[in-house]
């Protein structure tokens, strides 16, 4: 079973009821995933987004670009929230998503991997370093997997909206 990192954006309003009723988030989010295409594909305006197995690599570069919000598991536990699959979701609150937003404009694909040489992905035991994968291609995944999830985070900040984080 491989580890991808997801996400769902909700309102403040369905923010606040998954923090209430951490049952009622899994539903919710179970809903949506079951109305996507089953290509794996997120419909057009989904509010599920996946960074497939690229979240570990996502997390360390992010952290070397000194961004302060941890879009990659999230930030607040959900209290009494069961295990999704590598451990119980967890939230970023809407005014953190328009900081973690800011922070990434500022950050382009290409600006987010320069200066990594492809190998140390593999080096630091960072996933995915599947093998026989072309090191460059990682990195060309993972900059495609950084500007899918920047452009996730502008629209959750751009309608006001928080995420549910967890890796499934």
């Amino acid at each position: 079973m491989s580890m991808v990192g997801r996400y769902a954006r909700l309102t403040p309003a369905e923010l606040s009821r998954a923090v209430l009723h951490p049952d009622w988030a899994r539903e919710f989010v179970e809903e949506r995933m079951a109305a996507e295409p089953g290509d794996g594909t997120p419909a057009p305006g989904s509010r599920l987004h996946s960074t497939g197995k690229m979240w570990h690599a996502l997390d360390h570069l992010l952290r070397l670009r000194g961004v302060e919000v941890n879009v990659v598991h999230g930030e607040e536990e959900i209290p009494g929230a069961e295990d999704w699959g590598y451990g119980a979701p967890r939230m970023i609150r809407p005014e953190r998503v328009r900081g973690a937003a800011g922070a990434m404009a500022a950050i382009t694909p290409e600006g987010l991997v320069e200066r990594f040489p492809p190998a140390e992905l593999a080096d630091a035991g960072i996933c995915p370093r599947a093998g026989g994968s072309d090191p460059g291609q990682r990195l060309d995944d993972v900059a495609v997997a950084y500007q899918d999830l920047a452009a996730f985070l502008r629209t959750a900040a751009r309608l006001r909206q928080g995420l549910l984080v967890w890796i499934g």
